[in-house]
Protein backbone atom coordinates (compact mmCIF):
# COMPACT_ATOMS: atom_id res chain seq x y z
CA UNK A 1 0.00 0.00 0.00
CA UNK A 2 1.18 3.52 -0.83
CA UNK A 3 1.30 5.93 2.08
CA UNK A 4 0.09 9.50 1.62
CA UNK A 5 2.68 11.56 -0.26
CA UNK A 6 4.80 8.68 -1.49
CA UNK A 7 5.82 8.57 -5.15
CA UNK A 8 4.52 6.12 -7.68
CA UNK A 9 4.62 6.00 -11.45
CA UNK A 10 1.61 4.98 -13.51
CA UNK A 11 2.03 3.02 -16.76
CA UNK A 12 1.02 6.14 -18.76
CA UNK A 13 3.69 8.33 -17.12
CA UNK A 14 6.84 9.33 -18.95
CA UNK A 15 9.53 6.87 -17.92
CA UNK A 16 13.04 8.37 -17.70
CA UNK A 17 14.50 4.92 -18.37
CA UNK A 18 12.81 4.98 -21.79
CA UNK A 19 13.80 8.53 -22.76
CA UNK A 20 14.48 9.28 -26.42
CA UNK A 21 17.71 10.79 -25.15
CA UNK A 22 19.65 13.96 -25.80
CA UNK A 23 20.60 15.48 -29.14
CA UNK A 24 24.25 15.18 -28.11
CA UNK A 25 24.74 11.83 -26.33
CA UNK A 26 26.11 11.95 -22.79
CA UNK A 27 26.96 9.25 -20.25
CA UNK A 28 24.16 8.68 -17.76
CA UNK A 29 24.38 9.75 -14.14
CA UNK A 30 24.79 7.07 -11.46
CA UNK A 31 22.65 9.05 -9.01
CA UNK A 32 20.03 10.98 -11.03
CA UNK A 33 17.56 10.25 -13.80
CA UNK A 34 17.76 12.23 -17.03
CA UNK A 35 14.79 14.32 -15.94
CA UNK A 36 16.38 15.07 -12.58
CA UNK A 37 19.52 16.21 -14.39
CA UNK A 38 17.40 18.43 -16.65
CA UNK A 39 15.71 20.02 -13.65
CA UNK A 40 19.07 20.72 -12.05
CA UNK A 41 20.55 22.20 -15.23
CA UNK A 42 17.57 24.53 -15.53
CA UNK A 43 17.89 25.73 -11.94
CA UNK A 44 21.61 26.45 -12.38
CA UNK A 45 21.16 28.27 -15.69
CA UNK A 46 21.75 31.99 -16.09
CA UNK A 47 18.31 32.46 -17.61
CA UNK A 48 16.67 30.99 -14.51
CA UNK A 49 18.49 33.40 -12.18
CA UNK A 50 17.40 36.36 -14.29
CA UNK A 51 13.75 35.56 -13.56
CA UNK A 52 14.29 37.10 -10.12
CA UNK A 53 14.20 40.60 -11.63
CA UNK A 54 11.74 40.08 -14.48
CA UNK A 55 8.17 41.29 -14.33
CA UNK A 56 5.37 38.87 -13.59
CA UNK A 57 2.64 41.47 -13.17
CA UNK A 58 4.26 44.07 -10.92
CA UNK A 59 7.83 45.31 -11.29
CA UNK A 60 9.93 44.22 -8.33
CA UNK A 61 10.89 47.68 -7.09
CA UNK A 62 7.27 48.54 -6.29
CA UNK A 63 7.08 46.14 -3.35
CA UNK A 64 8.79 43.13 -1.83
CA UNK A 65 5.68 40.96 -1.71
CA UNK A 66 4.53 41.08 -5.33
CA UNK A 67 5.36 38.06 -7.47
CA UNK A 68 8.26 38.23 -9.84
CA UNK A 69 8.69 35.88 -12.77
CA UNK A 70 10.85 33.71 -10.48
CA UNK A 71 8.40 33.44 -7.59
CA UNK A 72 5.64 32.70 -10.09
CA UNK A 73 7.79 29.93 -11.55
CA UNK A 74 8.36 28.41 -8.12
CA UNK A 75 4.63 28.43 -7.39
CA UNK A 76 3.95 26.73 -10.72
CA UNK A 77 6.59 24.14 -9.87
CA UNK A 78 4.97 23.32 -6.53
CA UNK A 79 1.54 22.86 -8.11
CA UNK A 80 2.95 20.80 -10.99
CA UNK A 81 4.68 18.48 -8.52
CA UNK A 82 1.45 18.06 -6.56
CA UNK A 83 -0.50 17.14 -9.68
CA UNK A 84 2.20 14.78 -10.91
CA UNK A 85 2.44 12.96 -7.61
CA UNK A 86 -1.30 12.51 -7.29
CA UNK A 87 -1.69 11.24 -10.86
CA UNK A 88 1.33 8.96 -10.88
CA UNK A 89 3.30 11.03 -13.38
CA UNK A 90 7.05 11.60 -13.39
CA UNK A 91 7.38 14.34 -10.81
CA UNK A 92 10.90 15.33 -11.88
CA UNK A 93 9.86 15.93 -15.49
CA UNK A 94 6.81 17.93 -14.40
CA UNK A 95 9.04 20.04 -12.17
CA UNK A 96 11.62 20.58 -14.92
CA UNK A 97 8.90 21.77 -17.29
CA UNK A 98 7.40 24.10 -14.70
CA UNK A 99 10.80 25.59 -13.91
CA UNK A 100 11.62 26.17 -17.58
CA UNK A 101 8.27 27.30 -18.96
CA UNK A 102 8.98 31.05 -18.56
CA UNK A 103 12.70 31.16 -19.37
CA UNK A 104 11.96 32.94 -22.66
CA UNK A 105 10.06 35.86 -21.16
CA UNK A 106 11.52 39.31 -21.67
CA UNK A 107 11.96 42.21 -19.31
CA UNK A 108 8.65 43.90 -18.41
CA UNK A 109 6.60 40.72 -18.97
CA UNK A 110 4.29 40.51 -21.93
CA UNK A 111 4.77 44.24 -22.52
CA UNK A 112 8.38 43.57 -23.48
CA UNK A 113 7.38 40.57 -25.57
CA UNK A 114 4.83 42.60 -27.54
CA UNK A 115 7.37 45.37 -28.15
CA UNK A 116 10.05 42.93 -29.33
CA UNK A 117 7.55 41.12 -31.53
CA UNK A 118 6.74 44.42 -33.21
CA UNK A 119 10.42 45.26 -33.67
CA UNK A 120 11.03 41.82 -35.20
CA UNK A 121 7.90 41.84 -37.40
CA UNK A 122 9.93 41.65 -40.62
CA UNK A 123 12.33 39.04 -39.26
CA UNK A 124 10.15 36.28 -37.86
CA UNK A 125 8.65 38.06 -34.87
CA UNK A 126 9.30 37.21 -31.24
CA UNK A 127 7.61 34.44 -29.25
CA UNK A 128 8.57 33.70 -25.64
CA UNK A 129 7.97 29.97 -26.04
CA UNK A 130 10.32 29.79 -29.02
CA UNK A 131 12.79 31.95 -27.10
CA UNK A 132 12.79 29.46 -24.23
CA UNK A 133 13.75 26.77 -26.75
CA UNK A 134 16.55 28.98 -28.11
CA UNK A 135 17.85 29.49 -24.58
CA UNK A 136 18.00 25.80 -23.65
CA UNK A 137 19.34 24.65 -27.03
CA UNK A 138 21.64 27.52 -28.07
CA UNK A 139 21.99 30.63 -25.93
CA UNK A 140 23.09 29.17 -22.60
CA UNK A 141 26.84 28.67 -22.86
CA UNK A 142 27.98 26.82 -19.78
CA UNK A 143 29.15 23.41 -20.95
CA UNK A 144 32.36 22.58 -22.79
CA UNK A 145 30.81 19.98 -25.10
CA UNK A 146 27.71 21.83 -26.36
CA UNK A 147 25.72 25.05 -26.48
CA UNK A 148 22.50 25.19 -24.50
CA UNK A 149 21.63 22.69 -21.79
CA UNK A 150 21.32 19.57 -24.00
CA UNK A 151 18.06 18.57 -22.32
CA UNK A 152 16.30 15.27 -22.85
CA UNK A 153 13.84 15.00 -25.76
CA UNK A 154 10.84 14.73 -23.45
CA UNK A 155 11.76 17.94 -21.65
CA UNK A 156 12.11 19.83 -24.93
CA UNK A 157 8.86 18.35 -26.25
CA UNK A 158 7.01 19.51 -23.15
CA UNK A 159 8.60 22.94 -23.24
CA UNK A 160 7.46 23.50 -26.84
CA UNK A 161 4.04 21.80 -26.72
CA UNK A 162 2.75 22.21 -23.14
CA UNK A 163 -0.10 24.35 -24.48
CA UNK A 164 -1.03 21.76 -27.11
CA UNK A 165 0.10 20.67 -30.58
CA UNK A 166 1.58 23.30 -32.86
CA UNK A 167 0.19 21.70 -36.00
CA UNK A 168 -3.38 20.67 -36.70
CA UNK A 169 -4.41 17.34 -38.24
CA UNK A 170 -4.26 19.02 -41.67
CA UNK A 171 -0.66 20.10 -41.11
CA UNK A 172 -1.53 23.77 -40.73
CA UNK A 173 -0.31 25.81 -37.74
CA UNK A 174 -2.47 25.75 -34.62
CA UNK A 175 -4.69 28.83 -34.12
CA UNK A 176 -2.17 30.64 -31.91
CA UNK A 177 0.34 30.50 -34.79
CA UNK A 178 -2.12 30.87 -37.66
CA UNK A 179 -1.21 34.49 -38.37
CA UNK A 180 2.56 34.48 -38.10
CA UNK A 181 3.35 30.81 -38.58
CA UNK A 182 5.34 28.56 -36.28
CA UNK A 183 8.49 30.38 -35.11
CA UNK A 184 11.64 29.56 -37.03
CA UNK A 185 13.52 28.48 -33.90
CA UNK A 186 11.00 25.71 -33.31
CA UNK A 187 10.96 24.58 -36.93
CA UNK A 188 14.76 24.54 -37.08
CA UNK A 189 15.08 22.41 -33.97
CA UNK A 190 12.24 20.15 -35.08
CA UNK A 191 14.12 19.49 -38.32
CA UNK A 192 17.17 18.38 -36.35
CA UNK A 193 15.41 16.45 -33.58
CA UNK A 194 11.74 15.98 -34.46
CA UNK A 195 9.35 17.08 -31.71
CA UNK A 196 6.14 15.55 -33.17
CA UNK A 197 4.54 18.98 -33.49
CA UNK A 198 1.13 17.59 -34.48
CA UNK A 199 0.80 15.41 -31.37
CA UNK A 200 -0.02 16.36 -27.80
CA UNK A 201 2.82 16.48 -25.31
CA UNK A 202 3.08 13.94 -22.52
CA UNK A 203 0.99 14.15 -19.35
CA UNK A 204 3.67 15.94 -17.33
CA UNK A 205 3.65 18.85 -19.79
CA UNK A 206 -0.14 18.98 -19.65
CA UNK A 207 0.03 19.09 -15.84
CA UNK A 208 2.62 21.89 -15.92
CA UNK A 209 0.42 23.97 -18.23
CA UNK A 210 -2.53 23.71 -15.86
CA UNK A 211 -0.26 24.48 -12.91
CA UNK A 212 0.65 27.74 -14.68
CA UNK A 213 -3.02 28.69 -15.01
CA UNK A 214 -3.76 27.80 -11.39
CA UNK A 215 -0.77 29.72 -10.05
CA UNK A 216 -1.42 32.96 -11.85
CA UNK A 217 -5.18 32.92 -11.23
CA UNK A 218 -4.47 32.68 -7.53
CA UNK A 219 -1.50 35.02 -7.21
CA UNK A 220 -2.83 37.68 -9.59
CA UNK A 221 -5.92 37.93 -7.41
CA UNK A 222 -3.67 38.19 -4.36
CA UNK A 223 -1.38 40.80 -5.93
CA UNK A 224 -4.28 42.79 -7.37
CA UNK A 225 -5.94 42.97 -3.94
CA UNK A 226 -2.62 43.95 -2.34
CA UNK A 227 -2.14 46.72 -4.91
CA UNK A 228 -5.63 48.11 -4.41
CA UNK A 229 -6.77 47.56 -8.00
CA UNK A 230 -9.95 45.94 -6.64
CA UNK A 231 -11.21 44.75 -3.27
CA UNK A 232 -12.78 41.57 -1.95
CA UNK A 233 -16.31 42.87 -2.51
CA UNK A 234 -15.52 43.30 -6.22
CA UNK A 235 -14.70 39.60 -6.53
CA UNK A 236 -18.36 38.76 -5.96
CA UNK A 237 -18.76 39.49 -9.70
CA UNK A 238 -17.24 36.03 -10.26
CA UNK A 239 -19.67 33.32 -9.04
CA UNK A 240 -16.89 30.85 -8.20
CA UNK A 241 -15.06 33.42 -6.07
CA UNK A 242 -18.30 34.63 -4.46
CA UNK A 243 -18.95 31.10 -3.26
CA UNK A 244 -15.48 30.82 -1.74
CA UNK A 245 -15.82 34.17 0.03
CA UNK A 246 -19.18 33.11 1.46
CA UNK A 247 -17.60 29.88 2.67
CA UNK A 248 -14.81 31.80 4.41
CA UNK A 249 -17.31 34.17 6.06
CA UNK A 250 -19.40 31.22 7.31
CA UNK A 251 -16.37 29.51 8.81
CA UNK A 252 -14.60 32.63 10.12
CA UNK A 253 -17.07 35.50 10.62
CA UNK A 254 -15.41 38.90 10.68
CA UNK A 255 -11.99 37.55 9.72
CA UNK A 256 -9.42 40.30 9.13
CA UNK A 257 -8.89 41.26 5.49
CA UNK A 258 -5.31 39.97 5.09
CA UNK A 259 -6.31 36.51 6.32
CA UNK A 260 -9.41 36.48 4.13
CA UNK A 261 -7.25 37.17 1.08
CA UNK A 262 -4.93 34.29 1.94
CA UNK A 263 -7.85 31.96 2.66
CA UNK A 264 -9.29 32.85 -0.74
CA UNK A 265 -6.01 32.26 -2.58
CA UNK A 266 -5.41 28.90 -0.96
CA UNK A 267 -8.96 27.78 -1.69
CA UNK A 268 -8.61 28.73 -5.36
CA UNK A 269 -5.49 26.58 -5.60
CA UNK A 270 -7.00 23.68 -3.64
CA UNK A 271 -10.26 23.55 -5.59
CA UNK A 272 -8.49 23.79 -8.93
CA UNK A 273 -5.88 21.15 -8.05
CA UNK A 274 -8.48 18.74 -6.69
CA UNK A 275 -10.58 19.27 -9.80
CA UNK A 276 -7.66 18.48 -12.12
CA UNK A 277 -6.94 15.30 -10.19
CA UNK A 278 -10.57 14.18 -10.32
CA UNK A 279 -11.22 15.13 -13.95
CA UNK A 280 -7.94 13.67 -15.15
CA UNK A 281 -8.71 10.48 -13.26
CA UNK A 282 -12.02 10.21 -15.13
CA UNK A 283 -10.34 10.79 -18.49
CA UNK A 284 -7.59 8.31 -17.72
CA UNK A 285 -10.13 5.70 -16.69
CA UNK A 286 -12.06 6.20 -19.93
CA UNK A 287 -8.95 6.09 -22.12
CA UNK A 288 -7.19 3.31 -20.17
CA UNK A 289 -3.77 4.35 -21.53
CA UNK A 290 -1.10 1.71 -21.24
CA UNK A 291 1.76 4.04 -22.10
CA UNK A 292 2.69 7.66 -22.49
CA UNK A 293 2.23 7.28 -26.25
CA UNK A 294 -1.48 6.69 -25.68
CA UNK A 295 -1.65 10.08 -23.91
CA UNK A 296 0.11 11.76 -26.82
CA UNK A 297 -2.26 10.15 -29.33
CA UNK A 298 -5.48 10.83 -27.39
CA UNK A 299 -6.46 13.73 -29.65
CA UNK A 300 -7.39 15.93 -26.67
CA UNK A 301 -5.83 16.81 -23.32
CA UNK A 302 -6.02 14.00 -20.78
CA UNK A 303 -4.83 16.10 -17.85
CA UNK A 304 -7.51 18.78 -17.70
CA UNK A 305 -10.03 20.89 -15.81
CA UNK A 306 -13.66 19.82 -15.63
CA UNK A 307 -16.11 21.95 -17.61
CA UNK A 308 -17.23 23.75 -14.43
CA UNK A 309 -13.72 24.68 -13.31
CA UNK A 310 -12.69 25.59 -16.85
CA UNK A 311 -15.57 28.08 -16.80
CA UNK A 312 -14.45 29.41 -13.41
CA UNK A 313 -10.91 29.79 -14.74
CA UNK A 314 -12.24 31.73 -17.75
CA UNK A 315 -14.34 34.00 -15.52
CA UNK A 316 -11.38 34.80 -13.27
CA UNK A 317 -9.23 35.64 -16.28
CA UNK A 318 -11.97 37.88 -17.69
CA UNK A 319 -12.21 39.72 -14.37
CA UNK A 320 -8.43 40.15 -14.12
CA UNK A 321 -8.16 41.32 -17.70
CA UNK A 322 -10.70 44.07 -17.16
CA UNK A 323 -9.80 45.12 -13.63
CA UNK A 324 -6.06 44.54 -13.54
CA UNK A 325 -4.30 44.04 -16.86
CA UNK A 326 -6.24 46.83 -18.60
CA UNK A 327 -6.43 49.28 -15.72
CA UNK A 328 -5.91 52.79 -17.21
CA UNK A 329 -2.94 53.48 -14.98
CA UNK A 330 -1.43 50.16 -15.89
CA UNK A 331 -1.78 50.88 -19.57
CA UNK A 332 -0.01 54.23 -19.21
CA UNK A 333 3.00 52.62 -17.53
CA UNK A 334 2.94 49.78 -20.07
CA UNK A 335 3.51 52.34 -22.79
CA UNK A 336 6.60 53.60 -20.96
CA UNK A 337 8.01 50.08 -20.63
CA UNK A 338 7.41 49.40 -24.32
CA UNK A 339 9.17 52.66 -25.16
CA UNK A 340 12.29 51.48 -23.33
CA UNK A 341 12.37 48.21 -25.28
CA UNK A 342 11.78 49.89 -28.66
CA UNK A 343 14.41 52.55 -27.95
CA UNK A 344 16.98 49.90 -27.02
CA UNK A 345 16.23 47.85 -30.12
CA UNK A 346 16.56 50.90 -32.37
CA UNK A 347 19.84 51.95 -30.77
CA UNK A 348 21.40 48.51 -31.17
CA UNK A 349 20.10 48.15 -34.73
CA UNK A 350 21.71 51.47 -35.62
CA UNK A 351 25.02 50.38 -34.08
CA UNK A 352 25.33 46.76 -32.84
CA UNK A 353 28.68 47.70 -31.24
CA UNK A 354 26.63 49.39 -28.52
CA UNK A 355 25.94 45.90 -27.21
CA UNK A 356 28.61 44.16 -25.11
CA UNK A 357 31.39 42.57 -27.16
CA UNK A 358 30.19 39.04 -26.47
CA UNK A 359 26.95 39.92 -28.31
CA UNK A 360 28.36 42.09 -31.10
CA UNK A 361 31.82 40.67 -31.85
CA UNK A 362 30.94 38.48 -34.86
CA UNK A 363 28.23 40.63 -36.44
CA UNK A 364 30.48 42.50 -38.87
CA UNK A 365 29.10 41.79 -42.33
CA UNK A 366 26.19 39.76 -40.93
CA UNK A 367 22.82 40.01 -42.65
CA UNK A 368 20.08 42.17 -41.24
CA UNK A 369 18.00 39.21 -40.12
CA UNK A 370 20.81 37.64 -38.12
CA UNK A 371 21.75 40.97 -36.55
CA UNK A 372 18.16 41.73 -35.55
CA UNK A 373 17.73 38.28 -34.01
CA UNK A 374 20.92 38.74 -31.99
CA UNK A 375 19.59 42.08 -30.73
CA UNK A 376 16.30 40.44 -29.77
CA UNK A 377 18.17 37.69 -27.92
CA UNK A 378 20.16 40.30 -26.00
CA UNK A 379 17.16 42.42 -25.03
CA UNK A 380 15.01 39.39 -24.18
CA UNK A 381 17.64 38.27 -21.69
CA UNK A 382 17.64 41.60 -19.86
CA UNK A 383 16.06 41.95 -16.45
CA UNK A 384 13.81 44.95 -15.81
CA UNK A 385 16.64 46.62 -13.87
CA UNK A 386 19.25 46.01 -16.56
CA UNK A 387 16.97 47.34 -19.31
CA UNK A 388 16.36 50.58 -17.43
CA UNK A 389 20.09 51.02 -16.75
CA UNK A 390 20.95 50.28 -20.39
CA UNK A 391 18.43 52.88 -21.51
CA UNK A 392 19.86 55.48 -19.13
CA UNK A 393 23.32 54.82 -20.51
CA UNK A 394 22.22 55.41 -24.11
CA UNK A 395 19.54 58.12 -23.82
CA UNK A 396 19.36 61.48 -22.04
CA UNK A 397 16.02 60.66 -20.42
CA UNK A 398 14.34 57.37 -19.49
CA UNK A 399 10.60 56.85 -19.03
CA UNK A 400 9.47 56.56 -15.42
CA UNK A 401 7.98 53.17 -14.62
CA UNK A 402 6.51 54.30 -11.32
CA UNK A 403 2.83 55.02 -11.07
CA UNK A 404 1.28 58.46 -10.83
CA UNK A 405 0.82 59.34 -7.12
CA UNK A 406 -2.92 59.58 -7.71
CA UNK A 407 -3.00 55.87 -8.53
CA UNK A 408 -2.01 54.87 -4.98
CA UNK A 409 1.49 53.85 -5.97
CA UNK A 410 0.29 50.98 -8.08
CA UNK A 411 3.04 49.31 -10.10
CA UNK A 412 3.50 48.14 -13.67
CA UNK A 413 1.32 45.32 -14.95
CA UNK A 414 1.36 43.24 -18.09
CA UNK A 415 -1.54 42.35 -20.41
Amino acid sequence: MRQNGERWRAPYATDPAATRGRLIPEPGSPTRSDFQRDRDRIIHSTAFRRLKHKTQVFVHHEGDHYRTRLTHTLEVSQIARALARALGLDEDLAEALALSHDLGHTCFGHTGEDALDSCMAEHGGFDHNAQALRIVTRLERRYAAFDGLNLAWETLEGLVKHNGPLLGPDGRPAPRYAAGGIPAAILEYDAANGLDLARFAGPEAQAAALADDIAYDSHDLDDGLRAGLFDLADLAEVPFLRGLLEEIEDLYPGLESARRVHELARRVITRFVEDVIAESGRRIAALAPGSVEAIRDAGAPVIAFSAAIAEADAQIKTFLYARMYRHPGVMAVRAHAAEIVVDLFSAFAEDPARMPEEWSADLAGAGEGRTRRRIADYIAGMTDTYAVLAHRRLFPTTPDLHWNPESRGLPLAEP
